[in-house]
């Protein structure tokens, strides 16, 4: 089978032939058709993300859509979404023309959402429906501020915001495609993040956008953006961290978090099990069918993969890039 193998710790994968997997106790063999490229793939990629750097090489893919080839829990043929430990435990991921799956950790996906979309959602989509409901517990005609909302977990932060019946998204984001991101999936406003801001300056520019105090912050930044929005918090707020994307630390006000019973809470997909993963992905699913829940993606062949990674690296991926397999 074909592919994709990380055999230089940050370079991007390089495409191979290797023998087709072989189960082994309590695994599935999955024909993957269409895995994304994440964020997480690429910092485990470089051997410097807390997990360690990785044994080389592998094959990278960290979540993958497929078809059962063969499993003692499915049917052949049978449709699934799964996850894999690539880059963060020793074995093999999902951008590859097979994979190995554990039998317990497969989700049954329904026909009616395309495997790329379903594969361009997962993980991140998990992460911004469990930061609102999980960490944050979001209540109707609460008001939301996403930051890094042009991204595809704050995309679904935003319309998992208005399912979840906020009064009012306000997003933050930098470039202006982030913006149209950010205003397609329902935003009511925009804010720029800009180089050079101060907690000053865009706590000030926030504000404007905001109808009053913030109930709750989705935050996969950090850094500046994050100690802005911290400034905002309503009493009782809940600031719910996924990222650093903007820097490693803010910074808040002691007498503020306390005067208002605010939280800062971290969130992680690692702290979830199974069952969690498996019913937020298919509610989401659900609205995804509906035509309520989608994501800005691109879908690229096997063989474009190495030039789509050094793309992603480099900012120059509009939307998630989703690998599609014959």
């Amino acid at each position: 089978m074909r592919a994709a193998v990380i055999d230089t710790h940050g370079q991007p994968p390089v495409l191979v032939e290797r023998n087709a997997p072989v189960p082994g106790p309590g695994q599935a063999v999955v024909r993957t058709t269409a895995a994304p490229v994440t964020p997480l793939d690429v910092l485990c990629a470089t051997g410097t993300s807390y997990f360690g750097p990785p044994e080389l090489p592998y094959v990278p893919g960290v979540q993958g859509v497929g078809v059962v080839v063969s499993s003692t829990v499915h049917p052949a043929g049978t449709r699934v979404w799964f996850p894999t430990g690539a880059g963060m435990a020793p074995g093999d991921g999902s951008l590859a023309e097979a994979a190995l799956v554990p039998e317990d950790r497969m989700v049954v996906v329904r026909e009616d959402v395309e495997d790329t979309l379903v594969a361009a959602l997962g993980l991140s989509a998990v992460a911004a429906w469990m930061a609102l409901t999980w960490r944050a517990s979001l209540q109707p005609d609460e008001q939301v501020l996403v930051l890094g909302a042009g991204g595809v977990v704050g995309q679904v932060a935003v319309q998992a915001s208005r399912l979840l019946g906020a009064r009012r998204v306000v997003a933050a984001c930098r470039s202006d495609a982030a913006r149209e991101h950010a205003l397609d999936s329902g935003a009511d406003a925009v804010v720029e993040l800009r180089d050079g801001d101060t907690v000053e300056l865009l706590a000030k520019r926030l504000a404007g956008a905001c109808d009053g105090d913030v109930d709750v912050v989705v935050d996969p930044l950090c850094g500046v953006p994050a100690s802005a929005a911290l400034e905002l918090l309503a009493p009782g707020g809940r600031l719910v961290n996924l990222g650093s994307s903007a820097g490693p630390t803010a910074t808040f006000s002691s007498a503020a978090l306390r005067s208002r019973s605010a939280s800062i809470l971290g969130y992680t997909n690692n702290a979830l099990t199974f069952e969690q993963q498996e019913k937020a992905l298919s509610q989401l699913l659900g609205y995804a069918a509906a035509g309520e829940l989608t994501v800005a993606h691109e879908c690229v062949c096997l063989d474009d993969l190495p030039e789509a990674w050094r793309r992603q690296v480099a900012g120059e991926t509009q939307g998630r890039v989703v690998v599609t397999l014959p």
